[in-house]
């Protein structure tokens, strides 16, 4: 909250904030998002990228071509992936291609695989990014909210995956496959159930496949991204408007995440310098898992001088003992 442009953390009250406050330790953790990796890195390289006409798929995407990939996104809205294509591609001098694909259908998937090979060959590096989600009590889901979800986020993610999978064991090819989750894969989540039974199976997918099909030259490995500001998301999760400052509150770098920092990750873990990296589950979150899971990280709101009281309690405890 701000009062007379100071800043007033409230982290136990969900309340309406005017504009969300960065801690002052953010200052430490700046945003770096430019392309961390040489030039060239992805010099003749096909990547495929579903979800990716905005958000964190278009940030991906633009990494990579920027560092010489020439990307295909894919999305079920070709007018936002032709725009984003021509965006991306004005930008890097790399050429960007729009499939639409309904990443739900296989019959769709098949299809947009087939305009792929057909202009750029199988793709080296494939992104499932395409997801879904939406906040609700689970008393009140109904059996067709479940499905869309899970039809995206898990069952896209597997269709994607099989799909141009068997195309690149027949023809000898590796690849590296990526999948994007969320923290709360791990640890289950309220109010997002399908997203979060959806996002665990994403991962028990990438981790078997990374050990049975690695005799083919396929690497998997998945990031779980926390909180990242994006349009699509927010307008999704947080619709009001009054969650931002609670989700800075519980992050102990004291701010959201961004596009550009999990576009270099991911450009990372699709490269061949991580060619010996496969089955890796890498959390990217700020540090939000740890501190929501340390039973007495909430001790981080005593002042010092509640501190030198506890004490005094203490070593009077200790006396009486």
């Amino acid at each position: 909250m701000v009062v007379s442009g100071v800043c007033i953390w409230a982290t136990t009250t969900f309340m309406t904030f005017p504009s969300a406050c960065l801690p002052p330790q953010a200052s430490f953790f700046p945003v770096k998002e430019a392309p961390m990796l040489l030039p060239g890195t992805f010099k003749n390289k096909v990547a495929f990228i579903t979800g990716g006409g905005t958000g964190l798929g278009k940030g991906m995407a633009s990494t990579l071509s920027a560092l010489g990939a020439e990307c295909v996104i894919a999305s079920r809205k070709l007018d936002i992936l032709k725009k984003t294509a021509d965006e991306i591609s004005h930008k890097t001098g790399n050429k960007v291609h729009a499939v639409q694909c309904n990443v739900r259908d296989p019959a769709s998937v098949g299809a947009a695989v087939d305009s792929v090979v057909s202009q750029v060959g199988l793709p080296d590096v494939i992104i499932n990014n395409a997801a879904g989600n939406f906040i609700s009590p689970s008393e009140k889901l109904s059996a067709n909210a479940w499905k869309t979800i899970t039809d995206i986020v898990l069952n896209g993610t597997a269709n994607v995956t099989l799909e141009i999978g068997k195309r690149l064991i027949k023809a000898g090819k590796g690849a590296a496959f990526l999948a994007i989750t969320t923290i709360y894969a791990e640890t289950g989540s309220g109010f997002v159930v399908p997203s979060a039974s959806a996002k665990a199976g994403v991962e028990a997918l990438c981790m078997s496949l990374a050990g049975e099909w690695g005799r083919y030259g396929l690497r998997f490995n998945v990031i779980q991204p926390g909180p990242i500001k994006t349009k699509g998301a927010f307008s999704r999760l947080d619709p009001a408007g009054v969650y931002e400052q609670v989700l800075l509150d519980r992050m102990p770098v004291g701010r959201l995440g961004t596009p550009g920092e999990i576009a270099n990750l991911a450009a990372y873990l699709c490269s061949d310098y991580a060619s010996w990296v496969s089955g890796a589950i890498i959390r990217m979150d700020g540090g939000e898992y740890v501190l929501m899971s340390g039973e007495f990280n909430h001790l981080r709101m005593v002042t010092k001088d509640q501190w030198s009281e506890f004490e005094s309690m203490i070593r009077k405890t200790k006396n009486e003992s």
